[in-house]
């Protein structure tokens, strides 16, 4: 309806051009809100308050001018100006249940919009470094990205997604030694007590190990004092550096064990890690449209490619045998390593060649779901976009926070590094997949999220998933108990008798269904998934209070089957809500 009232105003405005009426330039678009107050109608526009500086009118003056050029409509009853020059809209009966005959006609594509018709976006969420599974806090960020990816879809974008896997740089390295000290130590149990404080502890390096001595035997044994003479000291021991210990172990695992060995128990820890992300994204009904490999971006030229660039711009310098991006010339705290004195290029570089690949494949937005503790990360990278000649503004970086989970109203304590987490997988197998991506979208991405386990499981009206689902299967209850009865609905009978809804219940479910369009085209214009979570409660909550209030197997006909059209609607629209934040529309509970 709100398009239909666009272009009446529309209509009005170019007709009052035509007859001079207007001197001003018309808007492309023209707001049209829903009124908070039923007593001022339906819907209201602003349209006047914000032409009348231009036209040279005051604002209730034209507002009375655009009335007197409105067309007639049908469906509007009655049109007023309220306030400095707001126009206020009130809708026929029959064009707030039109709605009803819409969903049904639309169904699965109801609530889809044309807001990005002919756009592509890219959209790259979770990207976890393989150095372990995913764990709770990563679950965040994969429910928030897949969701915002089906309401960008629904809202008419071709959109691609993608994951980055970081299988190069420091951190796989520091895996790699911390997989072949756990296989060591199957053979020579000393080393434990040589484990690095800097090495990726959890027990799933254990296994990578064990695998890797099931395979391989013998073939990537050292001695200890081989290992660990001469090396920098460990934290805790005297003049001991964490960093500086493990990155003599990494040089003493490449020197040791060669190229291909080493390689061997890389790609291990590499494959295991990065098959398990997979498995765990699927089940969590996430899916990539890419996997994008960083040795793939190493191995194509591009990160050259993008240095040569930054050279020719004139941002980088060279400083004790490395290579600086001028980063402070865009407000930056100070500049930034792209290669290293040792040749290495830095993590910065391939992400900032990496970006500039991504804007090459022609898409008309990029959008990064990046961890909260990334957000100085971001004016760096558009910093350098901008500085190769890539246009920055075309570059979304959207910050998740981390998830609290608490049991018992208790904190639970996480790290990665120590193994100490709870990962992506448990929490799914203990409170089940619709739980997790619900309660995952149910904040804004950049609000601290606190998630309650105990909530998340029980099956109560305070549950809120499991209140929107129930809602769904009421309905599908509704519809068994007429069959039961061996009553049939008709739903044309049902749609040609939708003037009989006129309970307040039923006229509040109306509005709530023609909001859905609206919401969605919200929600993906915002990036915020969690204006679809809160809708669905609020239309299960219209739906609870009206099966409280009323019969729906009531002896009239014509009565029942409007109310089964308009409740079968309503179901309609919880399952597409449902679907579009991967969660699932039971029939029964």
């Amino acid at each position: 309806m709100k398009d239909e009232l666009q272009k009446l105003i529309h209509t009005a405005l170019a007709g009052m051009a035509s007859a001079g009426a207007l001197n001003c330039e018309l808007p492309d678009t023209i707001n049209i809100d829903r009124t908070r107050d039923k007593s001022h109608g339906d819907f209201a526009t602003n349209i006047a308050l914000v032409l009348s500086k231009q036209a040279g009118m005051k604002p209730r003056d034209l507002a009375e001018a655009i009335v007197k050029a409105l067309p007639a409509d049908l469906n509007i009853t009655k049109v007023e100006i309220a306030g400095p020059g707001f126009i206020n809209f009130t809708l026929a009966d029959d064009a707030q249940s039109s709605v009803v005959a819409k969903v049904h006609e639309q169904a699965e594509k109801y609530g889809c919009g044309d807001l990005g018709a002919g756009k592509k976006i890219q959209i790259e969420f979770v990207s976890a470094n393989p150095t372990g599974p995913l764990h709770v806090g990563h679950g965040r960020g994969a429910a928030y990205g897949a969701s915002l990816g089906n309401l960008l879809k629904a809202a008419g974008y071709d959109v691609h997604s993608e994951y980055y896997v970081n299988d190069a740089g420091r951190q796989m390295n520091i895996l790699a030694a911390s997989v072949w000290l756990r296989y060591l130590e199957l053979a020579a149990p000393d080393f434990c007590n040589l484990f690095p404080k800097n090495g990726y502890q959890g027990d799933y390096v254990q296994c990578i190990a064990a695998a890797l001595r099931n395979t391989h035997g013998t073939r990537f044994d050292h001695d200890i004092e081989t290992i660990f003479s001469d090396l920098p000291a460990d934290e805790g021991q005297e003049g001991g550096d964490k960093e500086l210990h493990i990155d003599g172990i990494i040089a003493r695992a490449r020197e040791l064990l060669g190229n291909d060995n080493y390689q061997i128990i890389f790609d291990a820890g590499l494959h295991d890690i990065t098959d398990g992300i997979r498995v765990d994204l699927e089940d969590f009904g996430v899916h990539y449209d890419n996997w994008y490999s960083e040795h793939q971006l190493h191995d194509s030229g591009k990160i050259d490619d993008c240095i040569e660039r930054l050279k020719a711009s004139g941002h980088v310098y060279e400083e004790k045998g490395a290579l600086w991006f001028r980063s402070t010339d865009y407000g930056d705290e100070k500049d930034r390593v792209v290669v290293r004195d040792n040749g290495i290029k830095t993590y910065f570089a391939a992400d900032i060649a990496y970006h500039m690949e991504k804007l090459e494949r022609g898409f008309d937005r990029v959008i990064d779901v990046w961890g909260a503790d990334h957000h100085g990360y971001v004016p760096r990278v558009k910093a350098a976009l901008a500085a190769i000649g890539s246009d920055p503004s075309k570059l979304d970086v959207l910050l998740v926070q981390f998830a609290i989970l608490y049991r018992g109203g208790e904190r639970m304590q996480m790290s990665t590094r120590s193994g100490q987490f709870v990962t992506l997988r448990e929490l799914r197998n203990e409170v089940g997949n619709d739980a997790a991506r619900f309660f995952y979208v149910m904040r804004k991405c950049e609000q601290h999220m606190d998630f309650d386990l105990d909530l998340a499981k029980s099956q109560s009206n305070d549950n809120p998933v499991y209140y929107i689902q129930y809602a769904h299967a009421r309905i599908s209850s509704v519809l068994r108990q007429l069959a039961e009865q061996k009553v049939e609905w008709n739903k044309a009978n049902g749609l040609a008798n939708l003037a009989l809804l006129s309970e307040s219940h039923e006229s509040d479910l109306l509005t709530l269904l023609a909001k859905f369009p609206e919401l969605i085209e919200s929600a993906a214009r915002n990036h915020e998934p969690h204006q679809v979570a809160y809708y669905l409660r609020d239309l299960a909550t219209a739906f609870h209070t009206y099966y409280n209030a009323h019969q729906f197997i009531v002896d009239d006909a014509n009565v029942r089957d409007a109310r089964f059209a308009l409740i079968t609607a309503v179901q309609q629209v919880i399952k597409n809500g449902l679907i579009l934040l991967g969660v699932s529309a039971p029939d029964t509970m």
